[in-house]
Protein backbone atom coordinates (compact mmCIF):
# COMPACT_ATOMS: atom_id res chain seq x y z
CA UNK A 1 0.00 0.00 0.00
CA UNK A 2 2.85 2.40 0.86
CA UNK A 3 4.40 1.79 -2.56
CA UNK A 4 1.07 2.52 -4.23
CA UNK A 5 0.63 5.77 -2.29
CA UNK A 6 4.19 6.83 -3.10
CA UNK A 7 3.65 6.05 -6.79
CA UNK A 8 0.42 8.06 -6.87
CA UNK A 9 2.08 11.06 -5.17
CA UNK A 10 5.05 10.96 -7.55
CA UNK A 11 2.71 10.68 -10.53
CA UNK A 12 0.62 13.66 -9.42
CA UNK A 13 3.71 15.76 -8.68
CA UNK A 14 5.11 14.90 -12.10
CA UNK A 15 1.88 15.91 -13.84
CA UNK A 16 1.77 19.16 -11.83
CA UNK A 17 5.36 19.91 -12.81
CA UNK A 18 4.70 19.34 -16.51
CA UNK A 19 1.54 21.46 -16.44
CA UNK A 20 3.36 24.22 -14.59
CA UNK A 21 6.15 24.16 -17.14
CA UNK A 22 3.67 24.38 -20.01
CA UNK A 23 1.77 27.23 -18.34
CA UNK A 24 4.98 29.19 -17.68
CA UNK A 25 6.30 28.66 -21.19
CA UNK A 26 3.03 29.58 -22.86
CA UNK A 27 2.58 32.68 -20.76
CA UNK A 28 6.05 33.87 -21.76
CA UNK A 29 5.14 33.50 -25.42
CA UNK A 30 1.76 35.16 -25.13
CA UNK A 31 2.89 38.16 -23.10
CA UNK A 32 6.00 38.88 -25.17
CA UNK A 33 5.62 42.23 -26.97
CA UNK A 34 6.44 42.64 -30.65
CA UNK A 35 9.48 44.58 -31.72
CA UNK A 36 7.59 47.77 -32.52
CA UNK A 37 8.46 51.38 -31.86
CA UNK A 38 5.88 53.66 -30.17
CA UNK A 39 4.89 55.29 -33.48
CA UNK A 40 4.32 51.98 -35.27
CA UNK A 41 0.92 50.30 -35.44
CA UNK A 42 0.40 46.77 -34.18
CA UNK A 43 -2.19 44.30 -35.42
CA UNK A 44 -3.17 41.31 -33.29
CA UNK A 45 -4.03 38.17 -35.23
CA UNK A 46 -6.36 35.59 -33.65
CA UNK A 47 -7.17 32.29 -35.35
CA UNK A 48 -10.39 30.26 -35.27
CA UNK A 49 -9.79 26.80 -36.70
CA UNK A 50 -12.51 24.17 -36.48
CA UNK A 51 -15.80 24.13 -34.60
CA UNK A 52 -16.62 27.08 -32.35
CA UNK A 53 -17.13 26.06 -28.75
CA UNK A 54 -16.33 27.08 -25.17
CA UNK A 55 -12.58 26.78 -25.80
CA UNK A 56 -12.77 29.10 -28.83
CA UNK A 57 -14.84 31.64 -26.93
CA UNK A 58 -12.36 31.64 -24.03
CA UNK A 59 -9.42 32.01 -26.42
CA UNK A 60 -11.02 34.97 -28.26
CA UNK A 61 -12.08 36.68 -25.03
CA UNK A 62 -8.60 36.51 -23.50
CA UNK A 63 -7.04 37.39 -26.86
CA UNK A 64 -9.03 40.64 -26.87
CA UNK A 65 -7.78 41.40 -23.36
CA UNK A 66 -4.17 40.79 -24.37
CA UNK A 67 -4.63 43.00 -27.45
CA UNK A 68 -6.00 45.79 -25.26
CA UNK A 69 -3.09 45.40 -22.83
CA UNK A 70 -0.62 45.72 -25.72
CA UNK A 71 -2.56 48.72 -27.10
CA UNK A 72 -3.11 47.09 -30.48
CA UNK A 73 -4.66 49.33 -33.16
CA UNK A 74 -6.55 46.55 -34.95
CA UNK A 75 -7.57 42.92 -34.34
CA UNK A 76 -7.89 40.40 -37.17
CA UNK A 77 -9.82 37.16 -36.60
CA UNK A 78 -8.82 34.63 -39.23
CA UNK A 79 -11.53 31.96 -39.55
CA UNK A 80 -11.96 28.52 -41.01
CA UNK A 81 -14.96 27.01 -39.26
CA UNK A 82 -17.96 24.77 -40.05
CA UNK A 83 -19.94 26.54 -37.31
CA UNK A 84 -20.40 25.83 -33.64
CA UNK A 85 -22.45 26.37 -30.54
CA UNK A 86 -24.86 29.30 -30.38
CA UNK A 87 -23.90 30.25 -26.82
CA UNK A 88 -20.18 30.45 -27.64
CA UNK A 89 -20.86 32.37 -30.86
CA UNK A 90 -22.95 34.99 -29.06
CA UNK A 91 -20.28 35.51 -26.40
CA UNK A 92 -17.69 36.11 -29.14
CA UNK A 93 -20.00 38.60 -30.85
CA UNK A 94 -20.55 40.42 -27.54
CA UNK A 95 -16.78 40.86 -27.27
CA UNK A 96 -16.61 42.11 -30.87
CA UNK A 97 -19.37 44.67 -30.36
CA UNK A 98 -17.75 45.89 -27.13
CA UNK A 99 -14.25 46.12 -28.61
CA UNK A 100 -12.61 49.60 -28.46
CA UNK A 101 -10.60 48.82 -31.62
CA UNK A 102 -11.74 47.65 -35.08
CA UNK A 103 -12.31 43.93 -35.56
CA UNK A 104 -11.65 42.47 -39.01
CA UNK A 105 -13.12 39.01 -39.66
CA UNK A 106 -11.12 37.29 -42.38
CA UNK A 107 -12.07 33.92 -43.91
CA UNK A 108 -8.78 32.36 -44.92
CA UNK A 109 -6.79 30.64 -46.30
CA UNK A 110 -8.15 29.70 -49.72
CA UNK A 111 -10.46 26.72 -49.35
CA UNK A 112 -11.63 27.82 -45.90
CA UNK A 113 -15.22 28.57 -44.95
CA UNK A 114 -17.24 30.56 -42.43
CA UNK A 115 -20.38 28.47 -42.19
CA UNK A 116 -23.18 28.76 -39.67
CA UNK A 117 -21.77 30.53 -36.56
CA UNK A 118 -18.88 31.85 -38.65
CA UNK A 119 -21.34 33.82 -40.81
CA UNK A 120 -22.74 35.62 -37.75
CA UNK A 121 -19.22 36.55 -36.60
CA UNK A 122 -18.41 37.80 -40.10
CA UNK A 123 -21.48 40.05 -40.03
CA UNK A 124 -20.64 41.32 -36.53
CA UNK A 125 -17.11 42.46 -37.45
CA UNK A 126 -16.42 46.05 -38.42
CA UNK A 127 -14.85 44.84 -41.67
CA UNK A 128 -15.60 41.48 -43.33
CA UNK A 129 -13.01 39.98 -45.67
CA UNK A 130 -12.53 36.69 -47.49
CA UNK A 131 -9.72 35.03 -49.36
CA UNK A 132 -10.34 33.79 -52.93
CA UNK A 133 -11.83 30.30 -53.03
CA UNK A 134 -13.65 30.57 -49.71
CA UNK A 135 -17.36 30.53 -48.85
CA UNK A 136 -19.81 31.51 -46.13
CA UNK A 137 -23.46 30.90 -45.23
CA UNK A 138 -25.67 27.94 -44.21
CA UNK A 139 -26.53 29.77 -40.98
CA UNK A 140 -29.75 27.91 -40.12
CA UNK A 141 -29.82 27.04 -36.39
CA UNK A 142 -29.90 23.35 -35.49
CA UNK A 143 -31.67 22.06 -32.42
CA UNK A 144 -29.49 20.63 -29.67
CA UNK A 145 -30.79 17.53 -27.91
CA UNK A 146 -32.53 16.09 -30.97
CA UNK A 147 -31.90 15.69 -34.67
CA UNK A 148 -33.07 18.29 -37.12
CA UNK A 149 -36.56 17.66 -38.32
CA UNK A 150 -37.06 16.53 -41.90
CA UNK A 151 -38.41 19.97 -42.73
CA UNK A 152 -35.36 21.92 -41.64
CA UNK A 153 -32.75 22.96 -44.19
CA UNK A 154 -30.01 21.28 -42.18
CA UNK A 155 -31.52 17.87 -42.69
CA UNK A 156 -30.75 17.98 -46.42
CA UNK A 157 -27.79 20.40 -46.47
CA UNK A 158 -30.00 23.30 -47.44
CA UNK A 159 -31.40 21.73 -50.62
CA UNK A 160 -35.06 22.24 -51.45
CA UNK A 161 -36.64 19.38 -53.34
CA UNK A 162 -39.23 20.32 -55.92
CA UNK A 163 -41.23 18.36 -58.40
CA UNK A 164 -39.76 18.48 -61.92
CA UNK A 165 -41.47 20.84 -64.34
CA UNK A 166 -42.04 20.54 -68.09
CA UNK A 167 -41.58 23.33 -70.64
CA UNK A 168 -44.94 24.86 -69.68
CA UNK A 169 -43.96 24.96 -66.00
CA UNK A 170 -46.43 22.21 -65.27
CA UNK A 171 -45.67 19.19 -63.18
CA UNK A 172 -44.89 16.07 -65.15
CA UNK A 173 -47.59 13.58 -64.32
CA UNK A 174 -45.38 10.58 -65.01
CA UNK A 175 -42.60 11.65 -62.65
CA UNK A 176 -42.56 9.91 -59.27
CA UNK A 177 -44.10 11.96 -56.53
CA UNK A 178 -41.74 13.30 -53.91
CA UNK A 179 -43.10 13.37 -50.42
CA UNK A 180 -43.71 16.90 -49.18
CA UNK A 181 -41.66 17.95 -46.21
CA UNK A 182 -43.60 18.49 -42.99
CA UNK A 183 -43.87 22.00 -41.65
CA UNK A 184 -41.36 22.93 -38.95
CA UNK A 185 -42.63 22.70 -35.39
CA UNK A 186 -43.06 25.62 -33.01
CA UNK A 187 -39.60 25.22 -31.46
CA UNK A 188 -37.90 25.32 -34.87
CA UNK A 189 -39.87 28.44 -35.81
CA UNK A 190 -38.80 30.16 -32.61
CA UNK A 191 -35.15 29.24 -33.13
CA UNK A 192 -35.16 30.32 -36.77
CA UNK A 193 -36.97 33.60 -36.13
CA UNK A 194 -34.65 34.44 -33.26
CA UNK A 195 -31.55 33.69 -35.35
CA UNK A 196 -32.90 35.66 -38.31
CA UNK A 197 -33.61 38.71 -36.14
CA UNK A 198 -30.15 38.46 -34.60
CA UNK A 199 -28.22 38.35 -37.88
CA UNK A 200 -30.53 41.02 -39.36
CA UNK A 201 -29.64 43.38 -36.52
CA UNK A 202 -25.93 42.74 -37.10
CA UNK A 203 -26.32 43.41 -40.83
CA UNK A 204 -28.15 46.68 -40.14
CA UNK A 205 -25.51 47.76 -37.65
CA UNK A 206 -22.66 47.18 -40.13
CA UNK A 207 -24.54 48.36 -43.22
CA UNK A 208 -24.39 45.04 -45.07
CA UNK A 209 -26.88 43.03 -47.12
CA UNK A 210 -29.81 42.43 -44.76
CA UNK A 211 -31.92 40.38 -47.18
CA UNK A 212 -29.23 37.81 -47.86
CA UNK A 213 -28.37 37.56 -44.14
CA UNK A 214 -31.93 36.47 -43.44
CA UNK A 215 -31.85 34.14 -46.46
CA UNK A 216 -28.73 32.45 -45.03
CA UNK A 217 -30.69 31.68 -41.88
CA UNK A 218 -34.09 30.72 -43.29
CA UNK A 219 -32.92 28.90 -46.44
CA UNK A 220 -29.36 27.91 -45.47
CA UNK A 221 -28.00 29.79 -48.49
CA UNK A 222 -24.26 29.98 -49.13
CA UNK A 223 -22.05 32.30 -51.17
CA UNK A 224 -18.58 32.22 -52.63
CA UNK A 225 -16.16 35.07 -51.93
CA UNK A 226 -16.85 36.81 -55.27
CA UNK A 227 -20.62 36.49 -54.89
CA UNK A 228 -20.42 37.79 -51.31
CA UNK A 229 -18.51 40.87 -52.50
CA UNK A 230 -21.02 41.55 -55.28
CA UNK A 231 -23.97 41.25 -52.88
CA UNK A 232 -22.37 43.56 -50.32
CA UNK A 233 -22.07 40.81 -47.73
CA UNK A 234 -18.34 41.42 -47.29
CA UNK A 235 -16.10 44.43 -47.84
CA UNK A 236 -12.87 43.02 -49.24
CA UNK A 237 -11.32 40.04 -51.02
CA UNK A 238 -7.66 39.62 -50.06
CA UNK A 239 -5.35 36.69 -50.86
CA UNK A 240 -3.27 37.09 -47.67
CA UNK A 241 -2.97 39.08 -44.47
CA UNK A 242 -0.53 41.61 -45.94
CA UNK A 243 -2.88 42.43 -48.81
CA UNK A 244 -5.76 42.68 -46.36
CA UNK A 245 -3.95 45.20 -44.15
CA UNK A 246 -2.92 47.28 -47.16
CA UNK A 247 -6.49 47.41 -48.48
CA UNK A 248 -8.13 48.44 -45.19
CA UNK A 249 -5.55 51.13 -44.45
CA UNK A 250 -7.32 54.48 -44.13
CA UNK A 251 -10.80 52.94 -43.84
CA UNK A 252 -13.06 54.74 -41.39
CA UNK A 253 -15.34 52.64 -39.21
CA UNK A 254 -17.62 53.55 -36.34
CA UNK A 255 -16.89 52.30 -32.84
CA UNK A 256 -19.60 53.26 -30.35
CA UNK A 257 -20.82 55.85 -32.90
CA UNK A 258 -17.37 57.44 -33.00
CA UNK A 259 -15.40 57.48 -36.30
CA UNK A 260 -12.16 55.49 -36.16
CA UNK A 261 -9.56 55.60 -38.94
CA UNK A 262 -7.69 52.34 -39.45
CA UNK A 263 -3.94 52.70 -39.94
CA UNK A 264 -2.75 49.23 -40.87
CA UNK A 265 -0.20 49.75 -43.64
CA UNK A 266 3.23 48.41 -42.69
CA UNK A 267 1.81 47.41 -39.30
CA UNK A 268 3.53 44.85 -37.07
CA UNK A 269 1.41 41.68 -37.01
CA UNK A 270 1.44 39.90 -33.66
CA UNK A 271 -0.15 36.45 -33.67
CA UNK A 272 -1.62 35.12 -30.43
CA UNK A 273 -1.89 31.35 -30.49
CA UNK A 274 -4.18 29.33 -28.19
CA UNK A 275 -2.44 28.80 -24.86
CA UNK A 276 -2.52 25.76 -22.57
CA UNK A 277 -5.94 26.65 -21.12
CA UNK A 278 -7.58 27.00 -24.52
CA UNK A 279 -6.01 23.74 -25.71
CA UNK A 280 -7.08 21.97 -22.52
CA UNK A 281 -10.66 23.23 -22.87
CA UNK A 282 -10.68 22.21 -26.53
CA UNK A 283 -9.74 18.66 -25.55
CA UNK A 284 -12.09 18.14 -22.61
CA UNK A 285 -15.07 19.85 -24.27
CA UNK A 286 -14.86 17.39 -27.14
CA UNK A 287 -18.03 15.37 -26.44
CA UNK A 288 -16.27 12.05 -27.09
CA UNK A 289 -13.47 12.90 -24.64
CA UNK A 290 -15.91 14.17 -21.98
CA UNK A 291 -18.00 11.02 -22.46
CA UNK A 292 -15.00 8.73 -21.98
CA UNK A 293 -13.77 10.73 -18.96
CA UNK A 294 -17.19 10.34 -17.34
CA UNK A 295 -17.09 6.56 -17.78
CA UNK A 296 -13.50 6.31 -16.54
CA UNK A 297 -14.44 8.39 -13.50
CA UNK A 298 -17.44 6.27 -12.55
CA UNK A 299 -15.72 2.93 -13.17
CA UNK A 300 -12.63 4.13 -11.28
CA UNK A 301 -14.72 4.96 -8.20
CA UNK A 302 -16.58 1.66 -8.57
CA UNK A 303 -13.36 -0.36 -8.51
CA UNK A 304 -12.06 1.71 -5.56
CA UNK A 305 -15.23 1.07 -3.52
CA UNK A 306 -15.22 -2.62 -4.40
CA UNK A 307 -11.49 -2.92 -3.52
CA UNK A 308 -10.89 -0.39 -0.71
CA UNK A 309 -7.30 0.67 -0.27
CA UNK A 310 -6.15 0.26 -3.85
CA UNK A 311 -6.13 4.11 -4.12
CA UNK A 312 -5.08 4.51 -7.78
CA UNK A 313 -8.56 3.81 -9.30
CA UNK A 314 -10.13 6.18 -6.78
CA UNK A 315 -7.68 9.02 -7.46
CA UNK A 316 -7.88 8.66 -11.25
CA UNK A 317 -11.66 8.17 -11.16
CA UNK A 318 -12.32 11.23 -9.00
CA UNK A 319 -10.15 13.47 -11.21
CA UNK A 320 -11.72 12.18 -14.45
CA UNK A 321 -15.25 12.50 -13.07
CA UNK A 322 -14.76 16.13 -11.97
CA UNK A 323 -13.15 17.08 -15.29
CA UNK A 324 -16.00 15.40 -17.20
CA UNK A 325 -18.66 17.19 -15.16
CA UNK A 326 -16.90 20.51 -15.78
CA UNK A 327 -16.84 19.78 -19.53
CA UNK A 328 -20.53 18.86 -19.57
CA UNK A 329 -21.32 22.07 -17.69
CA UNK A 330 -19.83 23.98 -20.65
CA UNK A 331 -21.56 21.87 -23.31
CA UNK A 332 -25.27 22.08 -24.23
CA UNK A 333 -26.14 18.62 -22.99
CA UNK A 334 -29.52 16.99 -22.56
CA UNK A 335 -30.02 16.48 -18.83
CA UNK A 336 -32.51 13.70 -19.52
CA UNK A 337 -29.81 11.88 -21.48
CA UNK A 338 -27.23 12.45 -18.75
CA UNK A 339 -29.70 11.21 -16.13
CA UNK A 340 -30.41 8.03 -18.11
CA UNK A 341 -26.68 7.44 -18.64
CA UNK A 342 -25.95 7.78 -14.90
CA UNK A 343 -28.98 5.62 -14.04
CA UNK A 344 -27.73 2.92 -16.38
CA UNK A 345 -24.29 2.98 -14.80
CA UNK A 346 -25.88 2.85 -11.33
CA UNK A 347 -27.91 -0.24 -12.33
CA UNK A 348 -24.83 -1.96 -13.72
CA UNK A 349 -22.83 -1.23 -10.57
CA UNK A 350 -25.75 -2.43 -8.42
CA UNK A 351 -25.66 -5.70 -10.36
CA UNK A 352 -22.13 -6.26 -9.06
CA UNK A 353 -23.11 -5.71 -5.42
CA UNK A 354 -26.62 -7.18 -5.50
CA UNK A 355 -26.66 -9.88 -8.19
CA UNK A 356 -30.13 -10.05 -9.75
CA UNK A 357 -29.27 -12.66 -12.40
CA UNK A 358 -28.88 -9.98 -15.06
CA UNK A 359 -32.06 -7.91 -14.57
CA UNK A 360 -30.28 -4.83 -13.22
CA UNK A 361 -27.34 -5.32 -15.58
CA UNK A 362 -29.43 -5.61 -18.75
CA UNK A 363 -31.65 -2.70 -17.71
CA UNK A 364 -28.52 -0.69 -16.96
CA UNK A 365 -27.00 -1.35 -20.38
CA UNK A 366 -30.25 -0.30 -22.11
CA UNK A 367 -30.51 2.91 -20.06
CA UNK A 368 -26.81 3.58 -20.64
CA UNK A 369 -27.08 3.30 -24.45
CA UNK A 370 -30.31 5.34 -24.68
CA UNK A 371 -28.85 8.04 -22.41
CA UNK A 372 -25.66 8.16 -24.49
CA UNK A 373 -27.69 8.68 -27.67
CA UNK A 374 -29.73 11.48 -26.07
CA UNK A 375 -26.75 13.09 -24.32
CA UNK A 376 -25.48 15.32 -27.12
CA UNK A 377 -27.40 14.82 -30.34
CA UNK A 378 -26.69 17.70 -32.71
CA UNK A 379 -26.32 17.80 -36.48
CA UNK A 380 -22.79 19.22 -36.15
CA UNK A 381 -20.41 16.26 -36.07
CA UNK A 382 -17.86 18.16 -33.97
CA UNK A 383 -20.33 18.34 -31.08
CA UNK A 384 -21.94 14.92 -31.06
CA UNK A 385 -20.95 11.59 -29.55
CA UNK A 386 -20.17 9.18 -32.41
CA UNK A 387 -22.42 6.15 -32.75
CA UNK A 388 -19.39 3.88 -32.98
CA UNK A 389 -18.13 5.09 -29.59
CA UNK A 390 -21.56 4.61 -27.99
CA UNK A 391 -21.86 1.10 -29.45
CA UNK A 392 -18.32 0.20 -28.36
CA UNK A 393 -18.76 1.41 -24.77
CA UNK A 394 -22.18 -0.24 -24.55
CA UNK A 395 -20.74 -3.53 -25.81
CA UNK A 396 -17.83 -3.37 -23.37
CA UNK A 397 -20.17 -2.64 -20.44
CA UNK A 398 -22.53 -5.43 -21.45
CA UNK A 399 -19.63 -7.86 -21.88
CA UNK A 400 -18.20 -6.89 -18.50
CA UNK A 401 -21.44 -7.59 -16.68
CA UNK A 402 -22.12 -10.80 -18.61
CA UNK A 403 -18.72 -12.03 -17.40
CA UNK A 404 -19.58 -10.82 -13.89
CA UNK A 405 -22.92 -12.66 -13.92
CA UNK A 406 -21.16 -15.81 -15.16
CA UNK A 407 -18.68 -15.61 -12.30
CA UNK A 408 -21.51 -15.17 -9.80
CA UNK A 409 -23.38 -18.21 -11.15
CA UNK A 410 -20.19 -20.28 -11.11
CA UNK A 411 -19.41 -19.27 -7.53
CA UNK A 412 -22.89 -20.38 -6.40
CA UNK A 413 -22.19 -23.91 -7.63
CA UNK A 414 -18.75 -24.05 -6.01
CA UNK A 415 -18.24 -25.71 -2.64
CA UNK A 416 -17.54 -23.42 0.29
CA UNK A 417 -13.84 -23.52 1.16
CA UNK A 418 -13.52 -20.85 3.85
CA UNK A 419 -15.38 -19.31 6.76
CA UNK A 420 -17.60 -20.89 9.43
CA UNK A 421 -19.60 -22.89 6.92
CA UNK A 422 -16.42 -24.54 5.61
CA UNK A 423 -15.70 -26.05 9.07
CA UNK A 424 -18.92 -28.09 9.15
CA UNK A 425 -18.28 -31.72 8.06
CA UNK A 426 -14.53 -31.20 8.36
CA UNK A 427 -12.55 -34.26 9.53
CA UNK A 428 -9.96 -34.23 12.33
CA UNK A 429 -8.71 -36.26 15.29
CA UNK A 430 -8.73 -36.05 19.11
CA UNK A 431 -5.59 -34.61 20.74
CA UNK A 432 -6.27 -36.09 24.24
CA UNK A 433 -9.01 -38.21 25.84
CA UNK A 434 -12.07 -36.24 26.97
CA UNK A 435 -15.75 -36.84 27.78
CA UNK A 436 -17.62 -33.52 27.50
CA UNK A 437 -15.06 -30.90 26.48
CA UNK A 438 -11.55 -31.18 25.13
CA UNK A 439 -9.37 -30.32 22.14
CA UNK A 440 -9.26 -31.65 18.61
CA UNK A 441 -6.96 -30.93 15.66
CA UNK A 442 -8.51 -30.00 12.33
CA UNK A 443 -6.50 -28.98 9.28
CA UNK A 444 -3.41 -28.41 11.42
CA UNK A 445 -5.18 -26.15 13.95
CA UNK A 446 -6.14 -26.94 17.56
CA UNK A 447 -9.80 -26.24 18.40
CA UNK A 448 -11.85 -26.45 21.58
CA UNK A 449 -14.51 -29.09 21.10
CA UNK A 450 -17.49 -30.65 22.87
CA UNK A 451 -18.93 -34.12 22.43
CA UNK A 452 -21.76 -36.10 23.99
CA UNK A 453 -19.79 -39.26 23.36
CA UNK A 454 -16.49 -40.02 25.18
CA UNK A 455 -13.56 -39.71 22.77
CA UNK A 456 -10.07 -41.19 22.90
CA UNK A 457 -6.71 -39.78 21.79
CA UNK A 458 -6.14 -40.18 18.05
CA UNK A 459 -9.79 -41.03 17.34
CA UNK A 460 -11.12 -39.53 14.11
CA UNK A 461 -14.01 -37.11 14.47
CA UNK A 462 -16.27 -34.97 12.26
CA UNK A 463 -17.51 -31.45 12.96
CA UNK A 464 -21.31 -31.37 13.07
CA UNK A 465 -21.91 -27.78 14.24
CA UNK A 466 -20.22 -24.61 15.48
CA UNK A 467 -21.15 -22.64 18.61
CA UNK A 468 -19.01 -19.53 18.92
CA UNK A 469 -15.42 -20.77 18.97
CA UNK A 470 -16.36 -24.26 20.15
CA UNK A 471 -16.83 -27.10 17.70
CA UNK A 472 -19.45 -29.75 18.26
CA UNK A 473 -17.96 -33.02 17.11
CA UNK A 474 -19.00 -36.64 16.79
CA UNK A 475 -17.01 -39.85 16.26
CA UNK A 476 -16.40 -40.58 12.62
CA UNK A 477 -18.08 -43.79 11.47
CA UNK A 478 -15.71 -46.58 10.57
CA UNK A 479 -14.82 -46.67 6.87
CA UNK A 480 -15.53 -42.98 6.23
CA UNK A 481 -12.66 -41.53 4.25
CA UNK A 482 -13.84 -37.97 3.81
CA UNK A 483 -11.34 -35.33 4.77
CA UNK A 484 -7.87 -35.63 6.22
CA UNK A 485 -6.38 -35.61 9.66
CA UNK A 486 -3.77 -32.93 9.18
Amino acid sequence: MCKTISFAIILLLGIAGVVGHVVYAKQDVLTAKPNATPDQNTVVLLTIEGAIGPATQDYIHRGFKKAAAQKAHTIVIEMNTPGGLDTSMREIIKDILASPVPIIAYVAPSGARAASAGTYILYAAHIAAMAPGTNLGAATPVRVGGPASPGSPDSDNGKTFKKPLDSNNKEKSKQPKIQAKPAPDAMEKKMTNDAAAYIRSLAQMRGRNVAWAEEAVRQASSLSANEALKKDVINIIAPDITSLLNQIDGTIVKINNTPYKIASKDAIVFSIQPDWKARFLAVITNPSVAYILLLIGIYGLFFEFSNPGFIVPGVVGAICLLVALYAFQLLPISYAGLGLLLLGLAFMIAEAFMPSFGILGIGGVIAFVVGSIMLLDIEMMSYSVPWLLIATMGFISALFFLVLIGMVMKSRRRHIVSGREAMVNSIGYVIADFHNEGHVRIEGESWQASSETPLQQGQRIKVVAISGLTLKVAPLAQGTQKGTQE
